[in-house]
């Protein structure tokens, strides 16, 4: 594996999207009377899971599938579970769905609120994941993990997405107190924040340590984030110094803590086929169809629903997918005028090459992925130097999806080597 480290960047031809100087708040999307709530864990037909159908659960519960099991749901609502069922998610990974039928009466389950007084990053791990912006406790919680710098990301990582900006302004004036309590439960003391150089300027950020990002669309990714402000080359395969947490994850952290139990109120930013922007707060585990309803977005057949931006999002295939920690935009297009990806050969005019900020021969290496090879992929074209800012797609002529084929071969590879160190340590 060549494993090549960060070089440069072709000057890129697109600006992100810049927060309104005055945002709206966020209209709050009422809870719906069903939940849905996704575990990232496979049911096992042949082992007992410790929830059935019509147990009731309290707000603020985490709900685990077996005994063993190292992920858990937290309940953004007290209700019972009508409906436990397998779901093949994004390149056919297999986790668990729940319904939960919400209660009138919210009972609140006080566990977490017996240790706020005293934050550490175990109990954090331990009762705040999957709280809006999703922040990784888990990492940070794990010994093998080294981290000794901080990002606080107030910066968006596609085109159009805006979201990580509202929530920086709206927190401008306690976005001290993130940094204080992530030092109080990491024990890491370099926390700087970034954010664009606009809201650099203002007077409340005076005195913080602050990475001002360029307007450049992928300036705001973790890997140019590290490459052009923290001096630290992205090498794939090398653990990272630096842990980026977003914005909106810091701050429910704070928000838990002040308030002694976990916050579910995801912020979103809708865009509709007309490219008007809706901002507003629905509760994880929303269906989004009823995010839709509520704003006057309507949707047709063969529409087509990214969660995230143009670039780096993901389709969303069905109406009933719920309002998840991360999901921080929502775009809808037209059928009409969604752009199709085509099964013509590469036709080697290098605009891919070109672009590619990590110099990957993207030409050559769309053609292992294409016939599967994965691990030829990485030892010969370097996938795994590529920092997924999907600029490959954009500009390719054939209208080959690249970066589909990109996530889809680390994905892929990533599997082979956990099939392998399992086989390992079976033997």
């Amino acid at each position: 594996m060549i494993k090549r480290s960060f070089i440069g960047l072709t000057a890129p031809k697109l600006k992100c999207d810049m927060v309104e100087p005055d945002p709206k708040d966020p209209e709050a999307i009422p809870i719906p009377p069903r939940m849905i709530l996704l575990l990232n864990e496979p049911l096992d037909s042949i082992r007992e899971s410790l929830i059935k159908q019509g147990d009731r659960v309290q707000k603020g519960e985490r709900i685990f599938l077996y005994k063993d099991s190292q992920s858990y749901v937290t309940s953004p609502v007290s209700g019972a579970i009508t409906a436990i069922a397998p779901i093949t998610g994004n390149y056919g990974v297999d986790a668990t769905y729940l319904v939960l039928e919400t209660n009138t009466k919210q009972d609140v389950e006080q566990s977490f609120a017996e240790l706020a007084a005293t934050p550490n990053i175990e109990n954090a791990d331990r009762y705040l994941r999957g709280i809006p912006g999703d922040p990784p406790l888990k990492q940070l919680a794990d010994p093998e993990n080294r981290f000794n710098r901080i990002v606080i990301t107030g910066v968006d990582d596609d085109l159009m997405c805006t979201t990580r900006q509202y929530v920086l302004a709206r927190f401008a004036d306690k976005i001290d107190r993130a940094v204080a309590l992530l030092k109080q439960i990491t024990g890491i003391n370099d926390i700087s924040i970034a954010m664009t150089e606009t809201m650099a300027k203002l007077p409340v950020f005076n005195g913080m340590n602050l990475v001002r990002v360029a307007s450049d669309y992928i300036s705001s990714l973790p890997p140019m984030i590290m490459a052009k402000h923290l001096g630290i080359p992205f090498v794939p395969g090398k653990d990272l110094d630096v842990c980026f947490i977003p914005v909106e994850a810091a701050m429910s952290l704070v928000r838990a803590y002040e308030e002694k139990q976990s916050v579910y109120d995801k912020v979103i930013t809708i865009i509709d086929k007309t490219g008007k922007r809706t901002r507003v707060t629905a509760t994880i585990g929303t269906p989004i169809h009823r995010i839709f309803t509520r704003i006057g977005v309507e949707t047709a057949e063969q529409d087509r629903i990214i969660i995230g931006g143009p670039l780096r999002g993901i389709a969303a295939y069905t109406l009933y997918h719920p309002v998840m920690p991360d999901m921080d935009t929502l775009i809808v297009q037209a059928s009409g005028e969604s752009p199709m990806a085509s099964d013509y050969p590469c036709i080697n005019c290098g605009k891919c090459v070109k672009i590619c900020p990590s110099k990957v021969p993207v030409n050559l290496l769309v053609r292992y992925l294409e016939a599967g090879l994965y691990q030829e992929a990485a030892d010969s074209c370097d996938l795994l130097s590529c920092i997924d800012c999907g600029l490959c797609s954009y500009v390719c002529t054939a209208k080959i999806p690249i970066f589909q084929y990109i996530r889809l071969g680390k994905h892929e590879l990533m599997k082979m080597e956990s099939e392998i160190q399992t086989e390992a340590q079976n033997v």
